[in-house]
């Protein structure tokens, strides 16, 4: 390119000097620089063609299959990432269904330890309840007791009042309360 700026320059110097014939037409190139210039093209040429393009080849087929199996392998950890999904789902789905049966057995339990509580509850009543009978019971018996031995005491004094005779005697008071009150109770006698 410079040697055709050079003698471009020194054709347009001969010609304003000495107007010999025609210029040149500055935009067609010389013979020998058409044959430099293609000697110089075809050795870049062929150092590209056998050195550069394959090692260029090389490079892009490695990034090529490096590309491919980081696909491959996102592939196989996406496929592996959906299938311990789906376990976790199918665990999930597990977990909750134990869990509900569990909520269940709970209830069960909980109705059982009800109806155990009522029973008991039910069994303590009735244990007062026996309980508050028998001690009735001996109270009214002592009371019954008690009424008898004061019923007695006042049918002797009535009685000692009426007859005269006094009978102090604790004996023979509970033979006389004893046959008034069977005479009480079975009627008279007489």
């Amino acid at each position: 390119m410079i040697s055709w700026i050079i003698r471009t320059s020194e054709q347009v110097a001969a010609a304003a000097e000495g107007g010999e014939g025609e210029l040149p037409n500055p935009l067609i190139p010389m013979p020998y620089d058409i044959i430099w210039s293609s000697v110089v093209f075809v050795i870049l040429l062929t150092f590209f063609w056998f050195k550069v393009l394959p090692n260029f080849k090389k490079t892009l087929d490695a990034r090529a299959d490096a590309i491919e199996g980081r696909l491959a392998e996102a592939e196989r950890v996406s496929a592996e990432a959906a299938k311990q999904t789906a376990e976790m789902a199918a665990a999930q789905e597990n977990t909750r269904a134990e869990a509900s049966a569990v909520r269940e057995q709970a209830r069960a339990e909980g109705v059982a330890i009800l109806a155990e509580m009522k029973e008991q509850a039910n069994a303590e009543a009735a244990r007062i309840t026996a309980t508050a009978k028998a001690q009735i019971e001996a109270e009214r018996q002592a009371a019954l007791v008690s009424l008898r031995a004061e019923v007695g005491t006042l049918a002797i004094d009535l009685a000692s009042r009426v007859v005269g005779a006094s009978l102090k005697n604790d004996k023979i008071a509970t033979t006389v309360v004893d046959e008034f009150i069977a005479d009480l109770e079975g009627g008279k006698k007489k």
